[in-house]
């Protein structure tokens, strides 16, 4: 046991305070790194993303079909406008959460097979990713739209990137 009246050693500045101790590593379970296995599998990303952006897609589809305000007939009540009104909002919020759903797992499952496939955690991947998805989403619209798709959801998913400021 060190001596209470003894003086400080060299260099340190002579308060009570108490070093900072340097923490062990800790080493994951066995259950953390087979959790962190499945979710690299990019099946298991692509489905969770197609998941999450339906529920955001039906969620901004019922704000959204909320603020619209249909011209209805004047002949309606009040009850037949409501009901109106509560169908129009059910087919945009099940629209927008399709939409969004393709649009989630398109995106995660290009970004992550093409990392894999480049070893390199990027924003290339994601401009990439963001094309193939602007791409197929707007291919019915013919060749043009479909290049038209790819730039701006490539250029849009970099600026977001770019943001957020994942890749450093």
């Amino acid at each position: 046991m060190a001596d209470a009246n003894a003086e400080p050693a060299a260099g340190s500045s002579g308060s009570n305070e108490t070093a900072s101790q340097i923490e062990p590593i800790r080493m994951p379970t066995i259950e953390e790194m087979r959790a962190q296995e499945v979710w690299n599998n990019c099946a298991v990303k692509s489905v969770a993303s197609g998941v999450m952006g339906g529920g955001l897609g039906l969620m901004m589809g019922l704000f959204l079909g909320a603020l619209d305000n249909p011209i209805t007939n004047d002949t309606m009540t009040g009850r037949q406008q409501f009901v109106f009104t509560a169908k129009q909002m059910g087919s945009r919020s099940w629209s927008s959460c399709k939409t969004f759903a393709v649009m989630g797992l398109v995106f995660s499952a290009a970004e992550c097979i093409i990392e894999k496939a480049r070893a390199k955690h990027d924003t290339t991947n994601t401009a990439f990713a963001g094309c193939v998805t602007g791409g197929s989403m707007s291919a019915r619209g013919g060749p043009k739209a479909a290049c038209i798709g790819c730039a701006g959801f490539a250029t849009f998913s970099v600026l977001i990137e770019k943001f957020f400021d994942r890749h450093t």
